[in-house]
């Protein structure tokens, strides 16, 4: 295993969740490796569980598409493809545009304010070497997006959406150009939503979007030459 686990223990879960959340969060993260090998008896030994767990853990993983099964090898965290990403990518576009529509209505003064406080600081952290602070500040400017629509399943839809891309985007925020690129699309978002103006909000979710994936596509190509 190329990277220490970190397990946070949930004394309400049991264990084969506890399990599953751990490996799928080490995967997202990119503590265990796309292609890297998921041998059941060293991630039992490392977690301090049984092989039980592990192994409902690793099925959980690959239905949801994180894990392959290769002959002769066993389960491996499995790599994205570009068709993958596009796909995540097409959906989210939708799903962030509507949610933006929607918090252009619904959104409270206060959580108006908490956006424009999560827009400050992602601004204040472009130069930060913490690239992990950075997409912290990332997520929380786009879940109170999400907060303000009220609206439980579409929530639930779009943070599972952007932990499937959580690994590709902290290389993508590495880069200082995306940085700039990103706290400008923040802004544009922010005060379309300010002024309840929808087209904007549309077309700044859009670029933003559009702006991710084509740098994050051209990673994945990079990688594979």
């Amino acid at each position: 295993m190329s990277k220490e686990i970190h397990t946070t223990i949930n004394e309400y879960l049991p264990l084969r969740d506890v399990v599953f959340h751990t490996l799928r969060q080490s995967i997202l993260h990119g503590e265990l490796k796309p292609g890297e090998r998921l041998m059941e008896i060293h991630l039992a030994e490392r977690l301090g569980v049984s092989r039980t767990p592990i192994r409902e853990a690793i099925r959980k993983l690959e239905l949801e598409g994180l894990v392959v099964m290769i002959p002769h090898r066993g389960a491996v965290v499995a790599s994205i493809t570009e068709k993958d990403m596009k796909d995540v990518l097409e959906v989210r576009r939708t799903l962030e545009i509507l949610a933006g529509e929607v918090a252009c209505e619904r959104i409270t003064p206060e959580l108006l304010e908490e956006l424009k406080r999560a827009e400050q600081e992602f601004s204040s952290l472009k130069k930060t070497e913490d690239v992990n602070r950075l997409a912290a500040a990332d997520v929380r400017f786009h879940e109170i997006i999400y907060t303000a629509t009220d609206n439980a399943r579409l929530i639930h839809i779009l943070n599972n959406l952007r932990e499937q891309m959580y690994r590709y985007r902290l290389e993508y925020l590495k880069d200082r150009g995306s940085r700039e690129r990103l706290d400008r699309e923040h802004q544009a978002i922010y005060m379309g939503i300010q002024n309840g103006d929808k087209k904007a909000v549309s077309a700044a979710v859009c670029i933003h979007i559009d702006n991710q994936e084509a740098a994050i596509l051209a990673g994945i190509r990079e990688q594979q030459e």
